[in-house]
């Protein structure tokens, strides 16, 4: 079945290359699979710094690439890596970096960056315990307000959360395909768990895997604005060297690309950069539901957590609860509509994060006192206790 974002977006996608389509059932991490889901998806170029429990990702990236065309270079730090692959998809190649924790921090300058630029990238963040170093080699759930936030401005972003290695390979390939869509930087935000677990993971023939192809100009060098939109507010874009003139900048800049010092071209350019993922937000979104329907207290969650919630999910429902899931598959942008729908009609949310409070706070916000917002916070290094959601199931419940 077509993803939903392919069939609302109305491009025509294009088989993968099957060098980089590495099919059949294989039995893989969740980073080994976020690698070979990046290269089905046509990435070529991977600048990373090793950073546990990321480098796994560019350690299969390594070891694969010569045999698919791609590069990976080992850069000096994360600041270079970030910087790295926004240049290099100026080239018209698919580009990821890799990190975790105080390396997504140290890439924010330069996300922010490629945001203002309009470059699609793919950045994976495997999340692990932290402030500051943390617990380097356990999970956690910590990055995730900084995914939407963690650069300066305004900005529309888009961020995935895979909950299995299969997962892992398939959101792999949407991020490189919603980047692609949207000239944006899309965020993986897996976590240690994810990364590090092995399952059954199956890869399909190379025509069975569907990839959004960069969107080149067809307009002349004379005709060709670089940031002039059309309806759809994503501008079209042209590799370096094709012969076009172009200027792109982290300045606010015209449709030229031009530096334009003035707060009517601020006002134009932040509203479309926010635009272009807001009005399309419906097309983006996807979460998972299961017995919302005449719910008391429906559990929302993502990634590993997820998992773990829905076994404190089925102990509550063992014990008389009416309670269903939402997951959220895309995070960001936030299901706010449907959070509101819900909110009308149970009277809580269960929120279990290996944070404390991050997410949370969105369903909080979009509830709007319609109905209670129950946060199960963990510092992480492991994951809940299936009772202690259960208990919290309950308590909200009564």
């Amino acid at each position: 079945m077509r993803a939903h974002y392919l069939e609302a977006s109305g491009v025509r996608p294009v088989p993968a290359d099957p060098r980089g389509v590495l099919a059949g059932t294989h039995y893989l991490d969740g980073d080994f699979a976020c690698g070979e889901g990046a290269m089905a998806a046509g990435c070529r170029f991977v600048a990373g710094y090793p950073i546990t429990p990321s480098t796994e990702i560019v350690e299969r990236i390594g070891r694969r690439f010569p045999f698919v065309g791609g590069i990976f270079i080992q850069m000096e730090d994360e600041l270079a890596s970030m910087a790295a692959v926004v240049g290099g998809s100026w080239t018209g190649t698919k580009c990821m970096t890799v990190t975790s924790g105080p390396g997504f921090s140290l890439m924010m300058e330069n996300i922010g960056l490629a945001a203002m630029m309009e470059t699609p990238v793919v950045v994976v963040d495997v999340q692990r315990a932290g402030p500051s170093t943390g617990l380097p080699t356990m999970v956690g759930q910590g990055d995730m307000m900084q995914a939407r936030w963690g650069s300066h401005g305004d900005y529309g972003v888009i961020a995935l959360s895979p909950r299995s290695p299969q997962e892992a390979f398939d959101l792999t390939i949407d991020a490189f395909n919603l980047a692609e869509l949207y000239r944006v930087p899309v965020l993986m935000m897996m976590d240690e768990c994810v990364g590090h677990m092995t399952e059954k993971v199956v890869i399909p023939p190379a025509d069975q895997i569907e990839i959004v192809p960069r969107r080149l100009t067809k307009q002349s060098p004379a005709e060709y604005l670089p940031y002039r939109a059309d309806e759809s507010l994503v501008p079209e874009m042209i590799r370096a060297g094709d012969g076009y003139r172009f200027h792109t900048t982290g300045l606010t800049h015209d449709e030229r690309g031009y530096p334009t010092m003035t707060v009517e071209a601020q006002q134009v350019l932040v509203r479309r950069l926010v635009d272009k993922i807001q009005k399309n937000a419906h097309k983006i979104i996807r979460v998972e539901e299961d017995q919302t329907a005449g719910a008391d207290v429906v559990v929302v969650s993502y990634g590993i957590t997820s998992r773990v919630a829905q076994l404190g999910v089925e102990m509550a429902r063992e014990r008389g609860a009416r309670v269903g899931t939402l997951r959220l598959v895309v995070c960001w942008p936030f299901p706010e509509a449907r959070i509101r729908e819900l909110a009308r009609v149970v009277k809580a949310f269960v929120v279990p994060e290996i944070n404390f409070g991050q997410m949370s706070l969105e369903v909080e916000r979009c509830a709007a006192g319609r109905a209670i917002t129950t946060g199960v916070p963990h510092a992480g290094g492991g994951v809940h206790d299936p009772e202690e959601i259960c208990r919290a199931i309950l308590e909200a419940a009564r």
